[in-house]
């Protein structure tokens, strides 16, 4: 009976040690999130600035602004899309695609779809209008609002073998074997 005490007296201070080491462990890193100074995620998008002029639709067809924090270790460049997941018959349809984002980026400012503000070594790829570069929401008429989601990918890699004729599908094939972490943040559009 003796021997009971005896031993528990040497594990209580092994385990003491252990919960002390494992309580001063640090705490994991903050995961990879994307977030947008233009639109709240969930919300219907505010403004027609962001929407596309053309196809019977009337907005100044900028990007918005998207940032990110976060990235995994290892990331070296990233990318972004805007993809509407309701086109198409359930398709979708690629609205902006950009990658080659250098690794010391973590935000692009509103209208960054145009080029102009764009980091150098920035590729974009084609929408599904045809077209480079960003090209905003205009869904059919009479359609209820469509889901548009803007999604970041921090990639392992600098360069993808990509360029400005790279479509969405095509795009978002080549991320997918780089891809160390994506997040993605939606906003409501429907014509008025």
């Amino acid at each position: 009976m003796k021997a009971i005490p005896f031993i528990v007296g040497l594990l209580l201070p092994a385990a003491s040690l252990l919960w002390t080491a494992g309580s001063r462990a640090e705490s994991p890193a903050a995961p990879f999130e994307v977030t947008s100074a233009s639109f709240a995620d969930g919300a219907r998008l505010p403004s027609t600035r962001f929407v596309h002029d053309g196809h019977g639709c009337s907005g100044a067809n900028l990007s918005p602004e998207v940032s990110w924090r976060g990235a995994p270790k290892g990331t070296r460049s990233y990318a972004v899309t805007l993809f509407d997941r309701d086109a198409g018959g359930g398709r979708g349809w690629w609205h902006w695609i950009v990658f080659d984002i250098p690794a010391s980026v973590d935000r692009l400012p509103e209208g960054a779809g145009q080029g102009a503000s764009l980091p150098a070594g920035t590729v974009q790829g084609t929408s599904d209008f045809g077209e480079p570069g960003y090209q905003g929401p205009c869904p059919p008429e009479g359609d209820a609002a469509h889901h548009y989601v803007l999604t970041v990918y921090a990639l392992d890699s600098d360069r993808l073998d990509l360029g400005e004729t790279a479509k969405g599908v095509e795009a978002s094939a080549a991320f997918k074997p780089h891809t160390l972490a994506s997040d993605s943040i939606t906003f409501l559009y429907e014509r008025p």
